[in-house]
């Protein structure tokens, strides 16, 4: 199982992305969390913003779907996009997530 996320400025858009990546299947579950506060350099200057984050849980077969769905939707055009390999993950929640998800079957590597 992988875990992704990124931000937003506004919280409608963190809800869409959430939703929309849930409804088409492409991630098991989305989560929306914040307000955060973000610093960061843009365009050669210091910026801080209120922001909000949207994690992602999903299977390894949806990853490139998901990335290219949520850039796609996504209202910024350089998103923050992170994704990681969950190192474990409980045998009842990753039955759940495959069967919730429009993946391939999940295969632990050896």
């Amino acid at each position: 199982m992988f875990v992704a996320w990124t931000t937003t400025a506004l919280r409608a858009d963190a809800d869409r992305l959430a939703r929309g990546a849930v409804e088409q299947r492409y991630a098991v579950c989305a989560q929306v969390d914040g307000p955060v506060t973000s610093y960061y350099h843009w365009e050669g200057k210091l910026a801080q913003a209120e922001e909000f984050r949207v994690w992602f849980k999903y299977l390894p077969g949806n990853a490139s779907a998901l990335s290219t769905w949520v850039h796609a939707h996504h209202p910024f055009t350089t998103p923050e996009w992170i994704e990681v390999s969950a190192e474990n993950v409980g045998e009842k929640y990753l039955s759940w997530a495959m069967a919730n998800s429009t993946s391939a079957p999940f295969h632990s590597p050896n």
